[in-house]
């Protein structure tokens, strides 16, 4: 529940022991106040949780939380590149705040931005698109009004500003390319069930494949990693697949490896399409047909989204869709007719 500016001098008020007008002069930068006491409403307003005015947050304001889930995924570390240069840019300092396995949590890492007085936080592919993942540092956020940007689709209801490829349109592009491959068993390996991005991507998938008058291709769920990639891919492979969408360029490195296991080859059985573009992705064997986000343009719209909420201090909850492009390497080709055995008949769904 948010305070009313009236409770909140109350409050402060109180626990300080000075009357309302003292904290008001304080507040505002006014004169007459003797700076022990001026202290101690500052630190009244952290320990009851409020934000301090701009120009009272000193150096520390010009702090900015970069909360990423992990950097194994180059897509992480490129991102941070861009947005911490255009924070820079803007005389602000990013703290890069990233999730390991038994260390912080998102939650952890809010509480300690908002002790530091951060000025906002920017958060890329965090729980923010899990559904089943806690939301409560986000709320917290909320209410204290912090302004923050989220990068990747959201679940809904968080009523933040958003940057995000449209999935829909990135599967589109690479069943396209499949089909004009003369692909008619594709297969999608997507991360958990509950991501907000592989469910777009799911949906993109099977509008396309109706459209194309094919039946739905078999759809395999997996952690974001190349071992996820590699059990997923080797369980679609089962169903006589000859081309294969993955939700990340990790997936599909996995979905390469789980191939060959196989004895197969990519792409004279199998081909493979990523998503990402993760920078070093032409120097694989054979390298890495994918769908490239346009991080550069992404990062410096997140940063302008989070200077505008500072400025204008009330956030616009709005969505930006960015274009995602097909890349076309060597890891697709046409299709190629595999044994009976191995690969059962397309089926067509019924007109």
């Amino acid at each position: 529940m948010t305070r009313t500016p009236a409770k909140r001098l109350a409050e402060v008020a109180q626990k300080v022991g000075v009357s309302e007008a003292t904290v008001s002069r304080v507040l505002n930068g006014k004169a007459g106040v003797s700076d022990s006491t001026r202290e101690a409403v500052l630190t009244a307003l952290d320990v009851l949780g409020y934000e301090r005015p701009t120009r009272l947050r000193g150096q520390r304001a010009r702090l900015i939380g970069l909360v990423l889930p992990e950097l194994q995924n180059p897509i992480f570390p490129a991102l941070a590149e861009v947005i911490g240069g255009a924070l820079a840019q803007r005389g602000f300092t990013p703290v890069l705040c990233t999730r390991t396995a038994g260390g912080l949590s998102e939650a952890d890492y809010v509480d300690l931005l908002l002790e530091q007085h951060a000025s906002g936080v920017v958060f890329a592919g965090g729980h923010f698109a899990e559904l089943a993942a806690p939301h409560e540092h986000y709320e917290l956020l909320h209410e204290r009004g912090v302004p923050v940007v989220l990068i990747n689709a959201a679940i809904d209801g968080l009523d933040f500003p958003c940057v995000a490829t449209d999935d829909i349109s990135a599967a589109s592009q690479a069943f396209g390319h499949l089909l004009a491959l003369g692909h008619e068993r594709i297969g999608l390996v997507l991360g958990p069930e509950d991501h907000m991005p592989s469910r777009r991507k799911l949906d993109g998938f099977r509008a396309e494949a109706q459209r194309a008058g094919l039946s739905v291709a078999p759809v395999e769920n997996a952690l974001f990693s190349l071992e996820g990639g590699q059990a997923a891919t080797t369980r679609i492979l089962r169903q006589g697949v000859t081309g294969i969408i993955c939700g990340s360029d990790v997936l599909a490195l996995g979905a390469i490896r789980a191939v060959r296991r196989l004895g197969l080859t990519v792409p004279g059985d199998v081909s493979v399409v990523g998503y990402d573009d993760s920078g070093w992705l032409n120097c694989t064997d054979p390298p890495l047909t994918t769908v490239r986000q346009p991080i550069e343009s992404m990062g410096k719209a997140a940063v302008a989204l989070l200077v505008n909420q500072m400025e204008t201090v009330v956030p616009h909850p709005e969505e930006l869709l960015f274009e995602p492009e097909l890349v076309v390497r060597g890891s697709t080709g046409p299709a190629t007719a595999r044994p009976a055995a191995d690969r059962p008949a397309p089926a067509r769904a019924a007109t």
